[in-house]
């Protein structure tokens, strides 16, 4: 799963790309590292047109499973996920890269290198296909927690493709690249925007960076 992305661009190419009429995230400082629970970029839908704020990665989880926050979400055919499938409760997470650990360990280092993949070495701006929700317990760590209510998100996942399965089989993020694909998540039923969680073409992604890598390296200057 992944649990490491990305998000560099500045804010006024986000506004762009992503046609956002408001903005609440303040200054937006470049993020080589977000890890769960980071607060985050989210572009959201609001009555006024899309919107840009600041969230926190990890959705609530089931009732029954307890256990952390969820960063990535597979099986939205789960009562617990359907209700925030609706237009309302989607969004889109921009990203420039994202990292899985490698299956097997580095004889070099005996630990395993953490790979990062994009859309190109340029790594231009994408989206993750996301849904948020406010949450109103505490965030944080157990020895300084954060009350809420806070914003919170995760996004879909499926089926790795050939780039992403030989460093993780199981899956990788669902990517969204065009206008038409943001649209279509944002504002279509989902009988139609469930046929974007899919895998992004073997050709449109590529590993980028490879090793102890705890931030995208091309970004993190």
């Amino acid at each position: 799963m992944c649990n490491l992305y990305s998000i560099t661009t500045n804010q006024a190419a986000i506004i762009a790309l992503f046609r956002v009429i408001n903005r609440y995230v303040g200054n937006l400082p470049p993020m080589p590292g977000v890890y769960p629970d980071y607060p985050a970029p989210v572009v959201r839908n609001t009555d006024a047109g899309r919107e840009l704020a600041m969230m926190r990665w990890g959705m609530p989880p089931p009732p029954r499973a307890g256990g952390a926050p969820v960063t990535n979400i597979r099986n939205t055919s789960s009562p617990h996920w359907r209700g925030w499938l609706k237009p309302e409760n989607r969004c889109l997470v921009p990203a420039n890269s994202f990292a899985e650990f490698a299956p097997e360990r580095n004889p070099d280092t005996g630990k395993k290198d953490i790979v990062w993949f994009a859309q190109s070495e340029a790594r231009p701006l994408f989206s993750f296909a996301g849904i948020w929700t406010e949450f109103r317990g505490d965030r944080g760590t157990k020895s300084k927690p954060i009350p809420g209510p806070h914003l919170v998100y995760g996004f879909l996942t499926t089926a790795a493709n050939a780039i992403v399965e030989p460093i993780h089989s199981k899956a990788m993020p669902v990517i969204l690249t065009t206008d038409e694909e943001y649209d279509v998540w944002m504002r279509a039923p989902w009988d139609e925007a469930k046929a974007l969680q899919r895998p992004l073409p073997d050709d449109a992604l590529s590993i980028v960076a490879r090793g102890d890598l705890k931030e995208d390296p091309a970004l993190a200057a």
